[in-house]
């Protein structure tokens, strides 16, 4: 199972009308980004699944990932923790 950066395009209700939105999220398929956005949006926005329309789910070479953190993110080889803390 590989992991993608994958670019949502869609649109969702809000009081003001519909606004548009374009975002890049990592995912492992198109349904697990669909689902990302979904939480993402309602968590921000505070809209229902039924207000917010996916209208595009396209997926992204990492050199086309417009997030500058999240393009210096994938594009590490490896990831250094310092502390006390251990991973599982």
């Amino acid at each position: 199972m590989s992991v993608r950066v994958y670019k949502v395009k869609g649109k969702f209700r809000d009081v003001d009308g519909w606004k548009n939105i374009e975002k890049d999220v990592v995912a492992v398929n198109e349904k697990d980004a669909m689902e990302k956005i979904y939480t993402y949006i309602g968590g921000l926005y505070r809209v229902k699944r039924h207000l917010i329309k996916i209208e595009s789910v396209e997926a992204l070479d990492i050199s086309m990932v417009s997030d500058k953190e999240l393009h210096q993110l994938l594009s590490m080889d490896r990831l250094v923790i310092f502390g006390e803390q251990q991973l599982r």
